[in-house]
């Protein structure tokens, strides 16, 4: 029978975005952008074009390979302007009616909003709009903005979008397209990445730089917190019409979600990722015979570790990038199987080794404690656990799922009472402090909410929200 056969014990990743003006062939273009941003969402894919007369859309469920698997997909989607959408759910169930671009038709015309975030005021809006009449199509909350828009009584789009962006809370970097004009918006606090970039005559944007090079586009710059870019025939024009808030970046874009070829922020994934690694050593340094990552995610800061403390680094595990969210299990149950049809141990690099295993997060704890079971089984005679990041003690409302505060081991256990769960020689963290001096730019204001609490923005206390962050159950102790 199908069987969800992994409850991450990685946060997951938010949503993509890409967005191309000026291009015959921008629907191909998306498509390609999509490819490349498969990595922050993989539950469903869409792209909607304009050829200034019609705007045409295509979504589904799935990879963005499986959704566009027919050349006539991309074919149907005309236009010089496009823009695209992979989504993970963080607000809105996974169903197909939720799949974005989101199309809207209003008194202001057709359009089409692509979202990369979270908003945190989503049902005090909603229940406002309902009972003022609007009927909401889908469970998401990227949807509010259209409301807010049609209500706005404005008749000049722009300024449509301005009076509903004004009206929200939270995080977004957002794609809003109508047929002859391509909106990108990012919001004042800057939690999400939002990049801009030129191909030839033609204007992309994308929430990373590295799908740009895909396609041989230029990065240009950032879409700065709380602007509002308007690209049309007669150019690019940028506008400030928000107070700028207390700029707050994800830091877990450097940590884990961003690809390491891109530049975000305006600072690169990998060298950030080195730089943690090398500072994870220095802070807690152990004698051992290798390194190994625990892939994909963490080979770059544990590459930087094994750079810093001179020890060999290996590839120990193999991971599987072709497995989908559900699979068949075997008839006969097979122990551990969630973690084995992910990850496969290399046994001749791990036989008879002490090892350093470098991970990027700890979330739940049961998929770690199940590969330390592997490697040990491998022949592994000491295992230490360096982690790249400090402890994950909270939950996210910007647009990352993390595991309500119950169910993240290090909100209710200490380090040494982690250390004997996943049953290992030794483990350790970054903390803050040392962190923000790998990262070393102290001109920049990160939101570090799911290490310490301090949310920037506060959000509606809502019973889902107080589930999350309030839930504090003690999980079970296995010695």
């Amino acid at each position: 029978m199908g069987n969800y056969y992994t409850r991450s014990c990685k946060p997951r990743e938010e949503c993509g975005i890409f967005g191309v003006f000026g291009r015959e062939d921008a629907s191909n273009l998306t498509y390609l952008g999509l490819y490349t941003l498969q990595h922050r969402g993989q539950e469903s894919a869409g792209i909607a074009s304009s050829d200034g007369e019609h705007i045409y859309r295509y979504a589904g469920m799935g990879e963005v390979t499986d959704v566009f698997a027919k050349e006539e997909d991309i074919i149907n989607l005309r236009g010089h302007m496009a823009i695209g959408h992979n989504r993970y759910s963080t607000t809105g169930s996974s169903f197909l009616r939720n799949a974005q671009p989101l199309r809207a038709d209003s008194i202001l015309g057709p359009m089409v909003l692509s979202h990369n975030g979270n908003l945190v005021n989503t049902a005090s809006l909603r229940s406002s709009l309902e009972r003022q009449g609007s009927i909401f199509q889908t469970s998401i909350d990227s949807e509010i903005i259209v409301h807010l828009m049609a209500r706005s009584g404005q008749s000049d789009f722009s300024k449509a979008l301005i009076i509903a962006l004004e009206q929200i809370k939270g995080a977004y970097s957002l794609l809003v397209m109508n047929k002859d004009t391509i909106y990108a918006a990012r919001d004042p606090n800057g939690f999400r990445p939002l990049v801009l970039g030129k191909l030839e005559n033609a204007y992309v944007l994308a929430s990373e730089t590295c799908a740009f090079d895909i396609i041989n586009a230029q990065y240009v710059r950032e879409i700065e917190p709380g602007e509002l870019v308007e690209i049309t025939r007669y150019g690019l024009k940028s506008y400030y019409p928000f107070n700028r808030g207390k700029q707050s970046l994800c830091i877990f874009e450097y940590i884990y979600f961003s690809r390491p070829d891109s530049i975000i922020f305006n600072n690169s994934v990998y060298d950030m990722r080195i730089a943690l690694g090398r500072i994870l050593y220095r802070q807690s340094p152990v004698d051992a015979d290798i390194v190994i990552p625990i892939p994909d995610s963490s080979i770059v800061a544990a590459l930087g570790y094994a750079k810093e403390s001179g020890i060999p680094f290996e590839s120990g595990m193999i991971r599987s990038h072709y497995i989908g969210r559900t699979f068949i299990e075997p008839s006969q149950k097979i122990r551990d199987f969630g973690a084995k049809i992910k990850y496969n141990v290399i046994k001749s690099a791990i036989k008879d080794k002490r090892i350093i295993v470098v991970d990027d997060s700890i979330m739940r704890g049961t998929t770690m404690r199940k590969i330390i079971k592997m490697l040990r089984n491998a022949g592994a005679t000491e295992i230490h656990i360096r982690i790249s990041a400090p402890p994950t003690k909270f939950p996210c409302f910007y647009g990352i799922d993390i595991p309500t505060r119950s169910e993240l081991i290090a909100a209710t256990h200490t380090v040494e009472e982690i250390r004997k769960y996943l049953r290992v020689d030794s483990i350790q963290y970054l903390t803050i402090e040392t962190m923000l001096k790998a990262v070393n730019k102290p001109e920049m204001q990160f939101c570090m909410a799911c290490f310490n609490g301090d949310y920037p923005i506060q959000f509606e206390e809502t019973t889902d929200n107080q589930k999350y962050l309030f839930e504090d159950s003690i999980m079970g102790k296995y010695y």
